[in-house]
């Protein structure tokens, strides 16, 4: 058992630490404010093959592994969520499908943009209907003259509407199984993956939703209107969308757990020197008891959830099952990011509520890791099936 990095996971971890604090810092606050894209920031991180971490060189990627993923997540969410979640849901769920899945063309078509950050992947997944209720897809794509025509909405979906935003991958019903054939003599519905490229005609990207946090990050609702793309877009095996969809959940629930654990660290910081600096009663509110016991749980429980993530990443890296061990981290990381951001807040007092002190930032930032990539009872869920409950 190992618990000290690599001197190649201390090395990204030290280069993601640098540009965070030397480029997202500064802008991070004015991003939130604006509700601006950080485009700026997402060619930076391509130039320095952070979009494209996990993937193999010959595609573009970065050639590392699930942990160092996880590292700079980890610490672009210690600093902004906003620029945290661009990166995490490009690679974990708009990227990876078309890795896992895609034959050898789509790979080529797609990864080297995808890897440099060119452009942009997103993942359409969730519905008015379907959300933790995966299953219950409505958006439908049946073929017609060698093309998918693709009717439906999806919900929530991020990084589908900036200028550089290339594809989004979907689930759409595209036929029933008849119920003579099906188990239990009920019809069963066939989902399957499909790539559809930004620019398509009948695909549309809603106005940005008004967010509680993750201001500069792109979230939006996505409507297919009788959309055509050739048949050759269908991702991996016909029928096997859901089953390949719960697969790429489960490595995003490493990237989003890896930002509790950066966001939690953050507040803790940010709470640690502002108690140094607050004086009352005469001498610095660090010095008492009821803020030092606030502080000591944070730190500890943040190590104990680091230590999490970084088993789920290690466990998917050594091509183990991670299923259990993910579920546990995205649950436990985030409700812990909310702790930790209320208790920041709550140590600043009255100026945690003010909007120029970063904390009150990830405390709207923190709640949405407790809902994204499968809700906490979702993940409740999850854990007891895997026990065997």
């Amino acid at each position: 058992m190992q618990f000290e990095l690599s001197p190649d996971h201390e090395l990204i971890k030290r280069t993601a630490r640098e540009f965070a604090e030397g480029e997202v810092a500064p802008v991070a606050e004015e991003l939130d404010r604006s509700k601006a894209f950080p485009y700026r920031i997402v060619q930076q991180l391509g130039s320095l093959n952070m979009m494209g971490i996990p993937f193999p060189p010959e595609y573009g990627g970065g050639g590392g592994d699930t942990l160092a993923y996880a590292l700079v997540v980890e610490e672009l969410a210690r600093v902004d969520s906003s620029v945290a979640i661009t990166l995490c849901a490009h690679t974990s769920l708009g990227t990876q499908p078309v890795y896992l899945f895609g034959n050898e063309q789509q790979k080529r078509d797609w990864l080297p943009r995808l890897c440099s950050g060119e452009c942009l992947g997103a993942f359409g997944l969730t519905e008015p209907e379907a959300g933790s209720d995966a299953a219950n897809t409505r958006t439908r794509a049946r073929l017609e003259d060698g093309q998918w025509v693709i009717n439906g909405t999806k919900q929530f979906i991020t990084n589908a509407g900036t200028d550089i935003s290339g594809m989004v991958c979907i689930t759409a019903v595209t036929g029933e199984t008849p119920a003579s054939d099906a188990r239990g003599g009920q019809a069963a519905r066939e989902i399957s993956n499909l790539i559809v490229a930004n620019g398509t005609p009948g695909y549309e990207q809603g106005e940005p939703y008004r967010k509680m946090g993750w201001n500069a990050s792109d979230t939006r609702p996505l409507g297919f209107s009788d959309c055509r793309v050739p048949e050759g877009n269908l991702l991996g095996r016909r029928g096997a969308g859901l089953r390949q969809f719960l697969q790429v959940l489960d490595i995003g629930r490493i990237g989003v757990a890896a930002m509790g654990v950066g966001l939690a660290q953050g507040a803790l910081e940010m709470a640690l020197a502002y108690a140094k600096e607050r004086r009352a009663f005469g001498k610095a509110i660090s010095s008492f008891q009821a803020i030092q016991a606030k502080l000591a749980d944070m730190s500890t429980e943040i190590e104990a959830a680091r230590l999490l993530v970084y088993k789920a990443a290690r466990e998917k890296d050594a091509k183990h099952n991670f299923t259990l061990t993910a579920a546990q981290a995205k649950l436990k990381t985030g409700r812990l990011a909310v702790r930790c951001a209320e208790e920041a807040v709550q140590i600043h007092g009255g100026y945690g509520y003010i909007e120029e002190y970063p904390v009150c930032r990830f405390y709207r930032d923190a709640k949405i890791l407790t809902i994204g990539e499968g809700t906490d009872e979702v993940q409740q869920m999850v854990i007891a099936r895997a026990l065997g409950a």
